[in-house]
């Protein structure tokens, strides 16, 4: 399994999916409907979800059940934090020197 939720929520379609599913589980059918795409297409894009670990597929029956690894997002949401606090010091930095070297 390749273990990257930024290639699962890289396509509209696949974040449209995750945010269905941030409700709760949902069918196949419940989570995927009105976007407009083939079912080969839905298909192709469910793949990716569950070869990247963001979504989970649990057969019951005919039926088939997706849910979120919220896991698995929250280790990019964590990245996300990372790089918004060391950007956020960065930008401090270039304030600071402005305000040195422009004061008002």
């Amino acid at each position: 399994m390749v273990n990257d939720p930024f290639k699962a929520l890289s396509h509209p379609i696949r974040r449209g999916i995750v945010e269905r599913l941030a409700a709760g589980p949902a069918s196949v059918g419940d989570a995927t409907a009105g976007f407009g795409v083939s079912k080969p297409a839905i298909s192709k894009h469910l793949k990716v979800l569950e070869e990247t670990g963001v979504l989970r597929r649990e057969v019951i029956g005919r039926s088939h059940q997706l849910s979120l690894e919220p896991a698995v997002l929250s280790e990019a949401a964590d990245w996300m934090d990372r790089q918004r606090a060391l950007w956020g010091r960065l930008f401090d930095v270039v304030d600071d020197y402005l305000k040195e070297e422009h004061p008002r």
